[in-house]
């Protein structure tokens, strides 16, 4: 055993808490908000479409970065791109009636991939939580 004795004060080291009730309502809003730009994505990439599908991705992509760097955590991207997807993929199913919204065309295909890979990418770049003071610090 080294003599190190490791500090008992991280945040790393500390159990997991729910969040409080205000960032719930707003990890809510933002799910909701991510839903919201997937359906209006989902409408507009088919009606312009080479513009139409890279204005939804832009949207999508400014919303889950936006997102995250507004709160400060990877959760304010996290919740937006689940909102985006949940709302796309209950998009993707076909009525009883035979109406669909998603056609099989290289643009829906690439606005499902492409939305897909950007809320992973945004989720990635999201700030995450990290400990402060002098603890945990390397020293010069």
């Amino acid at each position: 055993m080294s003599g190190r004795t490791e500090p008992t004060n991280s945040a790393l080291a500390q159990p997991l808490r729910p969040p409080s009730l205000g960032r719930a309502a707003l990890y809510l809003g933002l799910f909701v908000l991510g839903a919201v730009v997937g359906v209006a994505g989902a409408l507009v990439q088919p009606a312009w479409f080479p513009g139409g599908l890279l204005l939804a991705l832009a949207a999508e992509a400014g919303l889950c970065l936006g997102a995250g760097r507004a709160v400060g955590r990877r959760g304010g991207a996290v919740a937006p791109a689940a909102g985006w997807a949940l709302a796309v993929v209950l998009l993707t199913t076909s009525r009883p009636e035979g109406d669909f919204l998603f056609a099989a065309g290289s643009g829906s295909y690439l606005f499902l991939l492409g939305g897909i890979a950007i809320a992973v990418m945004c989720a990635t770049l999201a700030p995450v939580r990290q400990p402060d003071g002098d603890a945990v610090r390397l020293r010069k």
